[in-house]
């Protein structure tokens, strides 16, 4: 079998289905067609260029959009809008600025845990703290944090609440190349210590972050996104960075999918140039 098909390459009965899903926004199509399956557990990067519908996607995964058409669902239930199933960790952190960090994960165990004791949740708040290397910082405000540590704090938040998936959208992708590393590692660490391991989609238009985070890369082509091609990551876990980057293996996977993005270019101007000049022929 090609590295790339057409067709997803793992079972969703515990997962996501997404089946023939079209979006647009003020009649402009944004997505077309769109059908795959993640699995429970699963680690997928949604890939592509800026503006081919990978936040969208994701979007419509949280319950926070509604697809034109076609149907999504979790588990096997349809989703119909937002879930403490489905964490979301945004790029822009998304913490309430007017609460410390404790508070901000204090208040998302509230929600989650509704009849646990404050003492309880403060306890946790701490402890998820720690995990991502915030205990210092648990009485301060996001404002008083650099966006390292205001990243860290929106996924221990995430965390906090416990859901079996983490949507996430390029929650990396404004940090300097050595904290984005950091969390890179520090994302790897929590999913792979987790049992049951959650369900991750994370955004990125970033080759070399796909292939060293995920289990499986679903390439979205350009605006409309479509899916132009799934490819099955063949590194073993764990996966050391220095390594794994100077590899030829590597190099290849990465040269393969940067000529996929650059085809699939082409193929889109050469049929807009024939759209073109159909028209002028009539």
């Amino acid at each position: 079998m090609s590295q790339f098909a057409s067709q997803s390459l793992t079972d969703s009965s515990s997962g996501w289905k997404i089946d023939g899903v079209n979006f647009s926004y003020h009649g402009k199509a944004v997505l077309s067609e769109i059908d795959l399956t993640f699995k429970a557990g699963e680690f997928v990067c949604l890939l592509g260029p800026s503006g081919c519908g990978k936040t969208t996607l994701l979007r419509l995964l949280a319950g926070l959009a509604v697809p034109d058409k076609g149907t999504l669902a979790w588990r096997n239930a349809p989703i119909d809008g937002p879930s403490l199933e489905r964490g979301v960790v945004f790029q822009d952190y998304s913490l309430f600025p007017w609460m410390t960090l404790a508070q901000n994960i204090t208040l998302a165990l509230s929600k989650a845990q509704p009849t646990l004791e404050r003492k309880w949740r403060r306890q946790l708040a701490d402890e998820y703290l720690e995990m991502v290397g915030l205990a210092d910082a648990a009485e301060k405000y996001p404002y008083e944090l650099s966006g390292g540590m205001q990243q860290r704090g929106a996924i221990a938040r995430a965390i906090a609440i416990g859901s079996p998936a983490l949507l996430m959208d390029e929650p990396f992708g404004a940090l300097d190349p050595i904290n984005r590393a950091k969390l890179q590692d520090l994302l790897v660490s929590v999913w792979t210590s987790a049992s049951p391991k959650k369900s991750v989609v994370f955004v990125t238009h970033d080759v070399d972050e796909a292939i060293y985070l995920a289990d499986r890369v679903v390439m979205l082509g350009a605006s409309p996104g479509r899916v132009i091609a799934e490819l099955e990551i063949p590194f073993a876990r764990p996966r050391q960075r220095r390594a794994l980057i100077n590899s030829a293996e590597f190099q290849q996977l990465r040269r393969q999918i940067e000529e996929r993005f650059q085809q699939d270019v082409i193929d889109r101007i050469e049929e807009d140039s024939l759209v073109a000049s159909n028209a002028e022929g009539i």
